[in-house]
């Protein structure tokens, strides 16, 4: 039950997550021209490494609001050690 009420919290980041998504979809549509249009493989495989960079940033996004939203709010009160772990990791979501 709890996991249904935390999917209909709307996170500040979600927009961002949407428009990454839709640029995702954009360089998609561009691949499969290409390729119906039998474009050079060096275009194709430019194009779908702007697929996989839009992903991985809607990806990125998305693990680091949950980090600093949903895992903030479920450890609720901390001591300042464990809390001090927490910004770390927090912090080590910019490597992914």
């Amino acid at each position: 039950m709890q996991d249904e009420e935390h999917a209909r919290i709307h996170h500040h980041r979600h927009p961002e997550i949407i428009t990454r998504l839709k640029r995702a979809e954009g360089h998609l549509r561009s691949t499969i021209d290409m390729v119906a249009n039998v474009r050079s493989c060096l275009e194709i495989a430019q194009q779908l490494q702007a697929v996989e960079g839009a992903i991985a940033n809607a990806r990125k996004i998305l693990i680091q609001e949950h980090i600093g939203h949903c895992l903030e709010e479920a450890a609720g009160n901390l001591p300042d050690e464990a809390r001090g772990l927490l910004a770390e990791f927090k912090a080590m979501t910019k490597f992914l």
